[in-house]
């Protein structure tokens, strides 16, 4: 089982090594403790045994990709957002001396807004990625996080949350033709 899981995942292999975020899921014939352990050790993320159903198989790479998205995120701790600074981590927003502590979902959210600034963030995305689900009532609280988070932001003149009919939201924020990261900074 090990050689074949080296293979298949391209543990050795420059492949795996082009881009290691790529998620694995694995299928396996027998739930082995064994060869689920071995699979994790070598880089898996999930798994599934043979006669899956593929409404299960969907399932899984979806919350596999939720999972890695989310992860991304979290990985840039500050974003120099106009005027604002944001720490992602400490989950807070500042403005000269002003510090204001924002919610999980606020902070989830513009988070998400940053990693798409200047472009459409879609509204499905957007709730199935914080929210899980995009039935109505996640799609009205995320309405509410939004208004919170213009409210938020009112005082940088240059920033702006705006719809987009139809699709989801756009985060304005001032042109820079390449974003920069600075020490771990990322500034839009």
């Amino acid at each position: 089982m090990k050689e074949k899981l080296r293979i298949l995942f391209c543990e050795d292999d420059e492949t795996h090594s082009i881009n290691p975020e790529i998620p694995i899921i694995f299928l396996i014939a027998k739930t082995i403790k064994e060869s689920i352990l071995e699979g994790f050790k070598i880089g898996a993320d999930d798994y599934l045994t043979k006669s899956f159903s593929m409404e299960g198989l969907l399932l899984r790479i979806k919350a596999t990709l939720r999972r890695v998205r989310g992860k991304k995120l979290k990985d840039i701790p500050f974003y120099k957002l106009g005027n604002f600074l944001f720490d992602t981590q400490k989950q807070t927003l500042s403005i000269g001396d002003k510090v204001i502590k924002l919610t999980t979902k606020e902070c989830e959210l513009l988070s998400l807004l940053c990693a798409h600034a200047n472009e459409t963030l879609e509204r499905n995305y957007a709730l199935k990625t914080i929210w899980v689900d995009d039935n109505y009532s996640n799609a009205c609280s995320m309405d509410v996080y939004i208004t919170k988070l213009r409210q938020l932001l009112k005082d940088d003149s240059g920033i702006e949350i705006i719809n987009i009919h139809g699709k989801g939201y756009k985060l304005i924020t001032p042109s820079i033709d390449d974003p920069l990261k600075e020490d771990g900074i990322q500034i839009l």
